[in-house]
């Protein structure tokens, strides 16, 4: 890791943000992403505690009284098993902590899961040893954004979190078996355990959401290309199969792999971010008009960044920062600095980690 950060040096102005550099199992992923997880899952995990009592007709609620609230906690259950499974699932498929474009481990912690690295590994041709160098370098940048852009992971998962939040269940599975439900059995708690695990919790997205998801999947697209950019300055020249990673990774991530399945399983969000190749164009193209210290400077405030629109005609964006177009965002930043300052002291009693941004 402190190798991939010397390089990174040459190749953006954010200094390195990594901290500590660990190895992972699966385990330790869960363990130090969990509480993340918690807060961007809790929104789909509290309609769904309510869900089964309010579908039950209204004989059954009459004669389950009492166990209505048992009902609640067990569809609570039955969401946090199927949490459980899924990310036991992802632990074994993600490659650094940073792996999915979220902060979801610890602040300054960069982490490579070296299981999942060997069997990413196995069907390629490139040196273990370049491989490793090529991943720790994702995650090396990545943790430059995420550590020394203020606002960034904060704002990132705040988007997730209230995009879930606006997510609604399809409750018409569950509300065929709430109808066809045996009164009786709602008195035995293995009866109702088995009733529960026959439940499938499909999220569905409201139109007030589709522009709220437009955002936020520009937004992962453009971290997900600056990581590229600066990567491919950094190793271009050093690692000859750099090139052909990217690629690889490239094609990973948009053919919706385990993470994002899980992701829209979980949060009810397709964590897919679109135009990844137009990002990483505009980001390249904007270091050759302007430099890397102008290039980084746009992540000052999140009004400075490129707009979805940007991405399919980058030109006039890479005009307005030659131009020094910051009309209104010298305030914005003020404010935003205020804020931050604000919840920093409502905050200084937590840990720092990513869930506490």
């Amino acid at each position: 890791m402190h190798l991939a950060d010397t390089w990174l040096d040459g190749a953006t102005s954010l200094p390195a943000g990594a901290t500590k550099a660990v190895g992972w199992s699966p385990t330790d992923w869960v363990d130090n992403t969990l509480a993340t997880w918690k807060r961007l899952c809790d929104p789909m995990a509290q309609q769904i505690s309510t869900v089964w009592a309010s579908s039950l007709p209204e004989e059954a609620k009459s004669m389950a009284g009492p166990l209505l609230s048992i009902m609640s906690q067990m569809g609570g259950i039955a969401f946090g098993s199927q949490l459980g499974q899924a990310l036991g699932r992802l632990s074994r498929e993600v490659l650094t902590s940073t792996d999915i474009g979220l902060p979801l481990g610890p602040k300054g912690v960069a982490a490579i899961l070296p299981g999942a690295v060997e069997s990413f590994a196995a069907g390629l041709e490139q040196p273990r040893s370049e491989i490793l160098t090529f991943l720790a370098t994702r995650e090396a940048a990545h943790h430059r954004l995420f550590s020394h852009v203020p606002w960034l992971a904060s704002q990132l998962l705040g988007a997730v979190e209230a995009y879930a939040m606006g997510m609604k269940i399809d409750m018409t599975g569950i509300e065929e078996l709430a109808r066809d439900i045996n009164p009786t059995s709602l008195a035995d708690p293995a009866a109702m355990e088995q009733l529960l695990s026959q439940g499938v919790f499909e999220p569905k997205a409201t139109p007030a959401q589709t522009q709220a998801l437009e955002r936020l999947e520009t937004l992962l697209a453009l971290i997900e290309g600056w990581v590229q950019t600066v990567v491919t300055a950094a190793l271009g020249e050093r690692i000859p199969g750099e090139a052909a990673l990217s690629e690889t990774l490239r094609r990973r991530r948009a053919s919706g792999g385990p993470a994002e399945q899980t992701f829209a399983t979980l949060v009810g969000l397709e964590l897919r971010p679109r135009k990844l190749r137009e990002a990483g164009a505009l980001w390249e193209r904007l270091t050759r008009a302007v430099g890397m210290d102008a290039r980084d400077a746009v992540w000052q405030h999140p009004d400075l960044l490129p707009a979805t629109d940007d991405l399919d005609d980058p030109a006039a964006f890479i005009d307005r920062v030659i131009g020094g177009d910051t009309s209104g965002i010298d305030e914005a930043i003020a404010e935003l600095e205020r804020d931050q300052q604000a919840r920093g002291a409502d905050d200084s009693g937590h840990d720092g980690g990513p869930v506490d941004n």
